[in-house]
């Protein structure tokens, strides 16, 4: 039992609470009953927390440079977490909700009963606050309910402050489909408010140390067969669009009512920070080049995403085949049409771990090995293969670095091979391919090969500057010659989407010329930023 929540059981509710939603992910998805996706709000909910644990996990326990106390300086991170990985509608509200728990609580020397309860209200109000046009029977509802019972507990006793906020969330969940007839309709209670509630149940069990008695399984949406779930909004709008925003608060002001005379279920959160801050944006539009102009004008937009409702219209995922698949993430139309005839699913560069793992489930199959070419998405894999296995999909994945490896290790695959052989000799045929990139330098700097000067040609073999040239052709032969010194019987060739033409043959001639015993294979990548990637096996 706790008197105070400190940073220790800050780092054990957030932990505790993503188990919880992961338990009832399914569930949750479920409960959604709008009839046009815009992603399940179990699954939305799990990848938000997700990244608020990722980025607790990511402190090291160092005491905090910020002036807060430990266990503020760690809902801080919880909150800023959540918001950089907030997916969809009910994500993001979660994410305002954190941020104004955080900041009621990150300069309080000890957080007893009154201040969660004060914490509990400010959250609450950060929530509605961030809705352009709240609705009640909603997760808004939940949260303003658990609220006004932790103040009416009036006690410093935290136990009995998260009993109560917790006592009178379930309450108002329940009553739900009394002020939402699309509830009452299919039956069911709000999704994002049973997803906080989940939340709530976690903090009763850290701050007591019992756990909640678990509520009854809520009952099947009764929605026609043909459709699939919305978390919120009208059908009216096509595309749901979200996107990370680098702006001031007066722009985001601005921001926020060209968004609104544009469609619906918007949203927009930011890290509380003054000056120029970090904001999460989304909303339902049909004209999405004018959602994305409008915060290019309010600011810095990054991390876009833009779903066609339409285009998940698809009949309900399959059950698992028990089947094998592979999946690729690729950048350039040609390296993902070469991974496509080699029989796997493509998933677009720089992908989330809602993407990859939404990936992974549309295979329908059991087992799926992921590869995902570049040292930044291996993390991201990772995540979505941990999110899978709960899910009941066994996948692995193989730390490809670069496209030509994926290409070496889908050559060996062999579906005859227990799933860990298979996988296993995909990861040696990836080792075995060493890669190279070639492109131009950006700005001035020191690497390992020497100091270069914006325009000028680098090759990197491994991920490090191996060759600074002037000629790209010169340069790319002479990577080559320098990885087949160390022996090799094929390269493979991919040209870039700004490579000059005939590039590819030119280098082709030269190890043919120089190495008339290596086979060669050349392909168009369209690959953005290497005029050329190089694989030797």
């Amino acid at each position: 039992m706790l008197d105070t929540l400190d940073a220790a059981a800050v780092r054990r509710w957030c932990a505790s609470g993503l188990a919880a939603l992961k338990r009832h992910q399914g569930e949750i998805d479920d409960l959604n009953v709008y009839p046009v996706p815009d992603g399940d709000t179990g699954t939305n909910l799990v990848l938000t927390l997700t990244s608020a644990q990722q980025a607790l996990a990511m402190d090291l326990g160092t005491l905090p440079d910020d002036g807060h106390t430990p266990h503020g300086h760690a809902l801080r991170l919880m909150a800023q977490g959540a918001l950089l990985g907030a997916r969809g509608n009910s994500g993001v509200i979660l994410s305002q909700i954190l941020r104004g728990f955080a900041d009621a609580l990150a300069a309080v020397p000890a957080i007893r009963g009154r201040q969660l309860a004060a914490a509990l209200a400010e959250a609450a109000t950060a929530a509605y606050a961030a809705v352009a046009h709240p609705v009640e029977g909603t997760l808004l509802t939940v949260a303003a309910a658990a609220a006004r019972a932790a103040e009416q507990a009036d006690s410093d006793d935290l136990r009995t402050v998260t009993r109560a906020a917790a006592g009178a969330a379930a309450r108002a969940l329940a009553r739900t489909p009394e002020q939402l007839p699309a509830l009452a309709r299919a039956g069911v209670v709000d999704a994002g408010g049973r997803g906080l509630c989940l939340l709530l149940d976690a903090l009763v069990e850290v701050a007591t140390g019992e756990s909640p008695r678990p509520a009854p399984p809520a009952p099947p949406a009764v929605r026609p067969p043909a459709t699939t779930v919305r978390e919120t909004g009208s059908p009216a709008y096509a595309y749901e669009v979200q996107y990370l925003l680098d702006g001031t608060d007066e722009a985001v002001a601005r921001l926020r009512a060209e968004l609104d005379a544009l469609g619906d279920s918007l949203v927009i959160v930011g890290d509380g920070g003054s000056g120029v801050g970090t904001w999460n944006v989304h909303v339902h539009v049909n004209d999405v080049g004018a959602a994305i102009e409008a915060g290019v004008v309010a600011g810095r937009p990054h991390r876009i995403t833009v779903t066609r409702f339409a285009d998940q219209l698809a009949p309900p995922q399959a059950p698992l085949s028990g089947g094998r698949a592979a999946v690729v993430v690729a950048a350039g139309a040609g390296i993902a049409e070469l991974f496509a005839a080699e029989g796997a699913s493509v998933v677009p560069a720089n992908p989330s771990t809602g993407e990859l793992l939404d990936a992974i489930r549309a295979t329908g199959a059991a087992r799926v090995v992921v590869l995902p070419n570049d040292p930044n998405t291996q993390s991201v894999a990772s995540a979505a293969a941990q999110e899978a296995h709960g899910l009941g999909v066994k996948v692995s994945v193989v730390p490809t670095r670069s496209p030509v490896q994926a290409l070496a290790a889908l050559a060996v695959r062999d579906a005859s091979r227990r799933f860990s052989d298979d996988v296993i000799a995909m990861a040696e045929a990836a080792g075995a391919c060493r890669y190279a990139e070639v492109g131009h330098a950006g700005k001035e700097a020191l690497t390992v090969a020497g100091p270069c000067r914006p325009g000028d040609v680098l090759a990197l073999v491994e991920g490090e500057v191996h060759l600074i040239g002037a000629d790209l052709l010169d340069t790319c032969s002479a990577v080559v010659d320098r990885m087949l010194g160390g022996g090799g019987e094929l390269v493979t060739l991919l040209c870039g989407a700004d490579a000059p033409a005939g590039l590819a043959d030119r280098v082709r001639e030269h190890v043919e010329r120089s190495w008339p015993f290596v086979e060669v294979q050349a392909y168009e990548g369209g690959q953005p930023h290497y005029p050329l990637l190089v694989g030797v096996e």
